[in-house]
């Protein structure tokens, strides 16, 4: 699941600095730099980009700029492997992991969307019935607990 990220590298004057296009704007219109891996907290994808290539260590700074990606590279370093690391920010499942199964889930653990409240049966209540056929059941359930709560209060 995910979708790869098309990075393409575009060749610079400047002597240890990468450039990199990707197919995704990251930041908007804001710019984002981060100097160590310390720098890059927050979920933002800018950020989670710079973490992942600070841990490659081939990396002093990174500064991103929509869907552009300036790297100061460590001394010695080169910019190999790098639009790897870019290329599959979005792909979750990889090469090797096991999806899960139903099974996983024990047997105490209540089902999704069971909230273990009160049942309401659409086939011994009529109106339920009928409104059953406009509205999905879990929002007639959400509408009579909310209804149960206002009365509560009331």
């Amino acid at each position: 699941m995910g979708q790869l990220v098309a990075v393409t590298e575009k060749p610079t004057a400047l002597p240890g600095v990468a450039r990199f296009e990707l197919n995704r704007a990251l930041t908007g219109m804001g710019h984002e730099h981060f100097d160590s891996a310390a720098a890059a907290f927050g979920p933002r994808p800018a950020a989670e980009l710079a973490r992942r290539l600070f841990a490659t260590g081939q990396v002093a700074a990174v500064h991103v700029y929509a869907n552009i990606v300036s790297v100061d590279l460590a001394r010695g370093a080169t910019s190999a492997g790098l639009p790897d690391v870019m290329r599959t920010m979005y792909r979750y499942w990889q090469p090797g992991m096991e999806p899960p199964t139903f099974d996983d889930v024990p047997d105490g653990e209540p089902a999704a969307g069971d909230d273990g409240g009160e049942a309401v049966d659409a086939e011994t209540d009529p109106a339920l019935a009928e409104a059953a056929k406009r509205v999905p059941m879990h929002l007639l359930e959400r509408g009579r607990a909310a209804r149960e709560r206002w009365k509560a209060k009331a």
